[in-house]
Parts: structure tokens; sequence; C-alpha cells
């Protein structure tokens, strides 16, 4: 169990990464302080489930992965691109990323056992729904 654990915490690890790379990206290309600051917040929160997932996987003898693989790379790609065009479709493509980070969370947190399932389910899971919230509401903020 303990493998299965730590082979789906380190999937989540990957796209917390990815989701801190993809925040990172857009606030040095958003123009608005506000929007700025919100997504500040969002990348500190994705930023703190890194370092808890890391630490819960060493807590359980693995290792955590280092990147964001090939999901982090595609991520970097669309945020340059909804960049470019400008903060609204930033803001949109960033809470699709959002969405698909919250499916991964409710699509396997059942592959989790005991604490490691707990974790998942009364930390990661909330905070994601938190950052999903937040940027689904700036979305329809943003014109």
């Amino acid at each position: 169990m303990a493998n299965t654990d730590v082979e789906t915490l380190n999937s989540f690890l990957r796209g917390e990464i990815s989701a801190v790379e993809t925040y990172r990206q857009a606030i040095g290309r958003v123009s608005d302080e506000r929007i700025r600051s919100q997504l500040e917040d969002c990348l500190h929160d994705h930023a703190h489930r890194v370092e808890s997932i890391r630490e819960r996987v060493e807590k359980l003898g693995g290792k955590p992965v280092e990147g964001s693989g090939v999901w982090g790379t595609f991520a970097k790609l669309v945020q340059t691109g909804a960049v470019a065009l400008g903060d609204k479709t930033a803001i949109q493509a960033l809470e699709e990323g959002e969405d698909h980070g919250l499916a991964d969370y409710q699509r396997d947190v059942d592959k989790t056992h005991g604490e490691a399932r707990r974790f998942v389910r009364m930390e990661l899971l909330p905070a994601q729904k938190r950052t999903h919230e937040q940027m689904s509401r700036l979305k329809k903020t943003v014109h």
C-alpha cells in the first residue's frame, strides 16, 4: 500500500509543481496589480502543497519527484500562449489548470490508504477547491 500511496502522492506532486511553475509564469506577465496579487495567493497555496506532499512522501519512505514532467511542459506552453493573448485568457487557462487539478484529486483520492487518504481528503482536496474557487471568481471579474 505504501508504494501505491507514494506513486499517487508523487502524481499529485507533479501537478502541484506544474501549478507553481505556471502561476510564476503568469505572475511575471500579468499587468493588473489586483490580478497579480490573487495569483500570488494561489501560487503560495500551491507551493505549500508541494512542500506538504514532499514531506508526506518522505514520511512514507518514498522519494519525492523533482519536476512536473510532461504535464508541466504542456501547461507552460498553454500558459505562454494564453498570457500573450491577455490577462483574461491567462486567467481562463489557470482556471482550466485548477479544474484539472481538482479532477485529479477527486479521481485518485481512493488510490490512497489510511493516513495518506486522510491527508488528501482533509488537506489537499479542500486546498485545491479553494484555489479553484478563487480562479473561478477572478475569471468572472476580469474583462
